[in-house]
């Protein structure tokens, strides 16, 4: 059984959060490698590129900025 991340099955209130956890993100790695024709590392990579901490170091939850990570899968993952 998988442990699903938070944000994979709830909505935040505006509904056009830029980021999504790391977690949520690493669950679709694979997918997302098959459809774009990139290995997984490439893809993990640059879901790690795209991971912020949190504010000061203790505000909030890290996150995958999704815009900068989709923008550079869309220019071929940086190979």
């Amino acid at each position: 059984m998988h442990d699903i991340p938070v944000d994979a099955v709830t909505t935040s209130g505006s509904g056009i959060d830029p980021d999504i956890s790391p977690a949520y993100a690493q669950l679709q790695a694979r997918r997302i490698a098959a459809v774009r024709h990139l290995s997984l590392a490439a893809v993990q990579g640059l879901i790690s590129r795209y991971t912020t901490g949190r504010s000061w170091g203790f505000f909030g939850e890290p996150g995958v900025n999704v815009l900068e990570l989709n923008i550079a899968l869309d220019r071929g993952g940086g190979q």
